[in-house]
């Protein structure tokens, strides 16, 4: 005998009901498009120690069947966000989509492989010239620089003063970035800088038509997930059913502000997700 369904939130705008509505009424339609770090994982110190909460597969394997589509859409490299995921091999996940980079890579389950273009090379030049901007702006100590490939993202988490060190480093490293033809993405006490032209709004709309989908659930934490925000709230403008969810976090209230529905970080996106597959009568593993 399974355990007694979740309760499946409602949206606090009409929209995001109306968009929970047309999901519910026609799964098979829907894509449900998920951020990695804050929303599926929990954010830890060093991102490469970084984890899917334990639920995250198990949800997602019960929930993917049902759907047009799973994606998975990360600043991180596709193939990394794979590996910490642990989603490569899981059966439910045979058409889950990892669109890595803000789109610029992305690894199917049915393959098994990353397509990604030639590096911007103005990566390189950054990464050639960042430990001389560090040093200079006194704010090296305790921060920490992730090679992402092609992407270089600097952490302030570890500094003494995680804030203050973010800001002392926030115009040098704009510099820097606009000096290379590359853009600064601000986060969690993170500056990523890659290069322009994808993001993750981008990289949503353009899955979103691919795959034909008359209605689209976008869940994500930090400031990167605004363009996500952006492009579900002008597919509702275009006619496509949207809900926006907001992982809760206390470090960033912009998405809040603006999501249908706040969730209690990871733990509240696996709820969400369990509570979708329990309405949608997918069965469980107790019940099997």
């Amino acid at each position: 005998m399974g355990s007694p369904p979740n309760l499946l939130p409602t949206p606090v705008t009409s929209a995001g009901q109306d968009g929970l509505a047309e999901v519910l009424d026609r799964p098979g339609r829907a894509v449900i498009a998920l951020d990695f770090d804050g929303t599926l994982a929990g954010i830890v110190p060093d991102p490469e120690k970084a984890r899917a909460h334990p639920g995250a597969v198990p949800a997602l394997a019960r929930l993917a069947p049902l759907l047009r589509s799973v994606a998975v859409i990360t600043g991180r490299p596709a193939g990394v966000a794979v590996r910490l995921g642990g989603f490569a091999g899981v059966a439910g996940l045979e058409h889950l989509v990892v669109l890595g980079h803000y789109g610029a890579e992305r690894w199917d389950a049915v393959s098994g492989t990353v397509q990604a273009p030639a590096p911007h090379p103005g990566v390189a030049a950054i990464q050639a010239e960042l430990p001389g901007v560090l040093d200079r702006s006194g704010a090296w100590h305790g921060v920490w620089v992730e090679d992402k490939g092609r992407a270089i993202a600097v952490h302030t988490r570890r500094a003494e003063d995680p804030q203050a060190a973010f800001e002392v480093l926030r115009a040098p490293l704009y510099e820097l970035a606009e000096r290379h033809g590359l853009i600064v993405e601000p986060g969690r006490l993170v500056l990523e800088l890659r290069p322009p032209g994808m993001d993750k709004g981008v990289a949503l709309a353009e899955y979103v038509r691919e795959v034909g989908a008359t209605s689209v659930l976008y869940a994500g934490d930090d400031l990167g997930d605004l363009a996500a925000f952006a492009a579900v709230e002008k597919l509702r403008s275009d006619g496509l059913a949207g809900v926006l969810v907001c992982s809760g976090s206390a470090e960033v209230t912009e998405l809040a502000d603006r999501a249908d529905l706040v969730v209690d970080g990871p733990p509240g996106v696996i709820a969400l997700l369990t509570a979708l597959s329990d309405r949608l009568g997918a069965p469980r593993a107790a019940d099997n």
